[in-house]
Parts: structure tokens; C-alpha cells; sequence
């Protein structure tokens, strides 16, 4: 049996990935989305195994000690880990597996599993970004300011990643994600020249 590929999907906050992950679920139901452990607290739309697994830090910690991450990673005090053993058995299932992780994660699971394909979403300037995050009713000023704050950081990144799609267009940018799924991408390179006005703007200094 041929075996499952591996998609690594990230993006700084408000870039829309989560949006995206959930339309591309939708077109390409033979993609299995790897379900993340968190120690962040529950919000009211969200159910437990659906959005995340929802554990404590204790929990989460002897997970982690146990080997039993594929990765794991700190996001705004909070920590979130990828279940090893549920993305190697639909791998070796002949399952195609999506993870919707930071790109700190990706770093791990490029070495873990160097044959995975990784992406990197970003936005399609500095302002939507701000405009996305202070529309989400979620999150507090506070929260919001650091997130921006963060975002060039995580941004900086994005030549680590075999693929980058622009979020300008949804469903352009849906589009894309499939192409990348299919195998025909090579245009959406991570190193293309048609980025490099986007990414002077999204990575100056403010």
C-alpha cells in the first residue's frame, strides 16, 4: 500500500488558515486533520475532539515526556502538540494527513518527517491582518495587540516552508491549497519573485 502524505499548514494569527483548512476539508474529504492537544481554555462554540483535544498542563506535560507528540510547541501561554501515533498510523494507512499548526511546529515535524509538504498562508497586506484580528469578538485588545505584535515574527519564517498562498482572494487561495494537494503547484514556490513586494511590506519594521 502506498503511503499517506503528510501536509503541514501554518500561517500567523489572522491570516485565515483556519478558514481555509476547514473549506479545503470539505472539497478534499480523503484528507484526515490531525486533532491538536491544547492547555487553552475552551471557547463556548467549540467541542472537545472536534476543534481540539482540551487538556490540562499536567496532562499535556507527561504526554510530552512519554514521546508522545510528534511536536509541540508555546503559543501565547499556551501549549498545543500533534498525537504522533494518530498521524503515523493513517501514513501508513495510505491516508493523506493534514496538520494545522505554528510554524514552530512545523520545524519539528519537517525533521520528524522530512518528506512532509508544508505550507505557509499569509495575508494579503499589514492592514487586513489588523482588521481580521480586531473583528474576531474572541479575543481581548490586549490579546490582539500582542498577536500583531507577533505576527512579522512568525511571517519572517515563511522561506522555511516548500509552498506560500496569499489569502486575498478565498477562493483563490482555496484553489491554491488544492492545486498543492494534487500535485501541481510548482508556481506557488515559497522562494518566487512575485512575493517579495508583500513580504517587504508584512515584515517592516512598524
Amino acid at each position: 500500500m502506498k503511503r499517506g502524505r503528510l501536509f503541514v499548514i501554518a500561517a500567523p494569527s489572522g491570516a485565515g488558515k483556519t478558514t481555509l483548512v476547514k473549506a479545503l476539508l470539505q472539497a478534499e474529504p480523503q484528507l484526515a486533520l490531525s486533532i491538536s492537544h491544547t492547555t487553552r481554555a475552551r471557547r463556548p462554540t467549540e467541542e472537545p475532539g472536534r476543534e481540539y483535544h482540551f487538556v490540562s498542563r499536567a496532562q499535556f506535560e507527561a504526554l510530552a515526556a512519554r514521546g508522545e507528540f510528534l511536536e509541540h510547541a508555546r503559543v501565547f501561554d499556551n501549549f498545543y502538540g500533534t498525537s504522533r501515533a494518530f498521524v503515523v498510523a493513517q501514513l501508513d494507512a495510505g491516508r493523506d494527513v493534514l496538520l494545522e499548526i505554528d510554524w514552530q511546529g512545523a520545524q519539528q515535524v519537517r525533521r520528524a518527517l522530512p518528506e512532509c509538504l508544508s505550507v505557509f498562508v499569509l495575508p494579503p497586506s499589514r492592514r487586513a491582518l489588523a482588521e481580521r484580528l480586531a473583528r474576531r469578538a474572541t479575543d481581548t485588545a490586549e490579546v490582539i495587540a500582542r498577536r500583531l505584535a507577533d505576527a512579522a515574527a512568525d511571517m519572517s519564517h515563511y522561506a522555511e516552508f516548500d509552498y506560500v498562498v496569499v489569502n486575498d482572494d478565498f477562493e483563490q487561495a482555496l484553489a491554491d491549497l488544492r492545486r498543492i494537494i494534487h500535485g501541481d503547484a510548482g508556481d506557488l514556490g515559497a522562494g518566487r519573485p512575485q512575493l517579495k513586494p508583500l513580504l517587504a511590506e508584512l515584515l517592516a519594521t512598524p
